[in-house]
């Protein structure tokens, strides 16, 4: 059988809902930004804002897993689990950098540098599962660091309702970029193991506990936030974290670590529409000029390599 055939055959074995499935996910994530500028506006820590996303979106869905899924979690090995509290280890340190540094740049620059993660994805997968890294990538990498320089230099925004450190701020989230690459890659071995609600429900808990921890050992407060504060962090657990980052661990199961990461470079503009309406982030042109390069070098980086492989 010809690579062409194999292709086909893969592709027909794709479930028929998963086109909607990443639609719905990429609309639900790109409300992320705006529910926690929210939260930092009642006053909420960046930590606990993490923290409160990945536990309560793990305590949803507790009772449905142990009710319907209690046999897959009984079959895991030790292994299972050590990937499951890496993965976890990885989506904590995501949130914590990601979150905190919306507290110092714009929705847009934030978002766009933390949607850099397919070149991480491509250099673990390079240097952990021995493959092949292309010049795209490494083409791809300079460019985006290029524009990640010219975003570090700019100024603030026109109206700057955030932080005006943006340096700071994109380095957070560059941080935040790397690592949920570490946790797309770890978690796809898992998962090829589980249906998509245990795998989902055991990293949430695990990444959710380990950020508990660091809120406990920082003496952050769980209570005493006005009513507002609770709304916007359960509608950050539910809408970007249940329903956007779930949908984007199915489309895992069928994808590789790499084309689901391609998928979500389409975030940045559906966030920088919503900042720009509720939040009135208006970009400066080097601001522009910057997250265009980057999402340049980033789709480069991926979008070559995947049309390469399809015409071997």
């Amino acid at each position: 059988m010809s690579q062409s055939a194999d292709i086909s055959v893969k592709r027909s074995a794709l479930p028929a809902n998963l086109i909607f499935v990443i639609i719905i996910g990429i609309f639900a994530i790109s409300s992320s930004s705006v529910f926690i500028r929210y939260a930092q506006g009642e006053g909420v820590p960046s930590l606990l804002i993490g923290a409160a996303r990945l536990t309560i979106a793990a305590m949803l869905l507790t009772p449905f897993v142990l009710h319907r899924y209690r046999v897959h979690l009984q079959r895991l090995t030790l292994l299972d689990w050590l990937l499951a509290l890496t993965s976890g280890l990885f989506l904590a340190l995501h949130f914590a950098t990601w979150v905190s540094s919306l507290e110092y740049t714009t929705v847009l620059i934030s978002t766009v540098v933390v949607t850099t993660s397919p070149i991480w994805v491509a250099l673990l997968e390079f240097v952990f599962l021995r493959t092949r890294l292309s010049r795209p990538v490494a083409l791809g990498l300079a460019i985006a660091i290029t524009g990640g320089l010219v975003i570090g230099f700019s100024g603030g925004t026109d109206i700057d309702k955030a932080g005006n450190n943006h340096l700071l701020g994109g380095a957070l989230s560059l941080a935040g970029a790397v690592s949920v690459a570490i946790y797309f890659v770890v978690g796809r071995k898992l998962r090829a193991k589980m249906p998509v609600i245990p795998y989902i429900w055991l990293v949430y808990g695990c990444a959710g506990i380990l950020m508990l921890m660091v809120v406990g050992v920082n003496n952050i407060p769980l209570v005493g936030y006005n009513t507002p504060a609770y709304v916007w962090l359960l509608a950050v657990a539910v809408l970007p974290q249940l329903i956007g980052h779930s949908s984007l661990n199915y489309a895992i199961g069928y994808l590789p670590a790499t084309v689901v990461s391609i998928i979500t470079q389409t975030e940045p503009i559906g966030s920088a529409i919503l900042a720009l309406l509720l939040f009135s982030e208006i970009p400066t042109i080097v601001q522009l000029l910057g997250s265009a390069i980057i999402l340049g070098g980033v789709t480069l980086a991926t979008v070559a390599p995947q049309r390469a492989a399809s015409t071997q």
